[in-house]
């Protein structure tokens, strides 16, 4: 019975983009044991994948290369006899575990410094590979094999008994539930502004929906600000969702749950959400993932290397001469490419693809 290590990347998203990968292999190798290495703040992505027996926690934080450590851990994980390592980040500390840990086959497209290191070294054709998530399928596959084509989109699994559990521990009612993912953990040239999102809110909230701020505790203060300008913004009587039968009608309520929920919860509340409105993120592929209707709102990004992957996902982008530029912070000082991004223009994607 084969077994295979994955050495899963350490952001969010990419590791939701790994998923496809271990649907090939587990097509090739049916009775295989997967299993993944990777931070403790990825890995409940990583448990959402069916495929993966086990994910075994990284301890060491990102970046730290602390070499006797890594020795430690291959040395403890030869005993697990893994016959394949698939290493997914291109970095020389994430190739380390599996020749410390003596795996006879290991995979990886050439990086820094990683010969000797990977015995299966691939060259990326970036043009052949423009997407992140073709670039990890591929390396299911032989050396110099192409890519069957189509990838399969990303998927996650929600437990219904565990979702519920979840909305009980937070106090949710789920009455129509919208989610925001209101941060963007590379830098605010990536989140659309705060009085948006608030207004926005305001409109789905007039037509009975309850909205939830999703995030991390870095966006506290982004969900302080959107229920701050919430609270000021009268009824939108005239709102184009009017009569089109979404909700119950009537007021409904906005919680800021940014920081308040672990990983795992925020997955569980992304499943039971009627659809998202997302900035490019993390939380973005992952509500994609799940097959939730997604508006997905891009700036400063390009959605060319990876988009969200669903057929229920619509990117909304403005394409100004100026983005995407990939800044953190705009350069120009005006963030036109989020500030001219209306909330109007996200109701009208909104009605598409619910009509949809």
């Amino acid at each position: 019975m084969p077994k295979i290590l994955i050495i899963a990347p350490s952001w969010v998203g990419d590791a939701v983009m790994a998923q496809p990968l271990l649907r090939r292999l587990r097509e090739q190798h049916p009775d295989a044991t997967i299993d993944a290495f990777a931070p403790a703040w990825v890995a409940p992505v990583l448990e959402r994948m069916p495929e993966i027996r086990r994910v075994i926690t990284n301890p060491l934080a990102h970046g730290e290369l602390c070499l006797k450590l890594r020795w430690h851990l291959g040395r403890a994980l030869r005993r697990e006899r893994y016959g394949h390592a698939i290493i997914l980040p291109n970095s020389l500390k994430s190739a380390l575990l599996p020749f410390f840990a003596g795996i006879p086959l290991r995979t990886g497209f050439k990086g820094e410094m990683r010969y000797g290191l990977i015995n299966d070294l691939r060259n990326l054709d970036k043009k052949a590979l423009p997407l992140m998530v073709e670039r990890f399928a591929a390396l299911a596959g032989r050396r110099h094999s192409p890519l069957r084509r189509p990838v399969e989109y990303p998927r996650l699994t929600a437990d219904t008994e565990q979702v519920q559990t979840t909305l009980a521990k937070l106090g949710l009612a789920a009455k129509n539930p919208v989610a925001f993912c209101v941060g963007a953990e590379y830098g605010p040239a990536k989140r659309w502004p705060a009085a948006h999102f608030a207004e926005l809110a305001r409109r789905l909230a007039d037509k009975g929906h309850e909205i939830w701020l999703l995030g991390s505790a870095k966006d506290f203060e982004i969900g302080k600000e959107i229920e701050r300008i919430y609270s000021t913004l009268p009824s939108f009587a005239s709102s184009p969702l009017e009569g089109e039968g979404w909700g119950e009608g009537g007021n409904s309520t906005l919680r800021n749950l940014c920081g308040k929920t672990d990983l795992a919860q925020a997955i569980d509340l992304l499943a039971a959400a009627d659809f998202a409105v997302v900035n490019d993120s993390g939380l973005m592929h992952i509500v994609a993932a799940l097959g939730k209707p997604t508006i997905a709102l891009f700036g400063s990004s390009s959605p060319d290397f990876t988009p969200p992957l669903s057929d229920k996902a619509r990117i909304v982008s403005l394409n100004l001469p100026c983005s995407p530029c990939f800044k953190r912070v705009c350069p120009l000082g005006h963030l036109d490419c989020l500030m001219k991004l209306t909330p109007q223009r996200v109701l009208e994607e909104i009605a598409a693809i619910r009509e949809g």
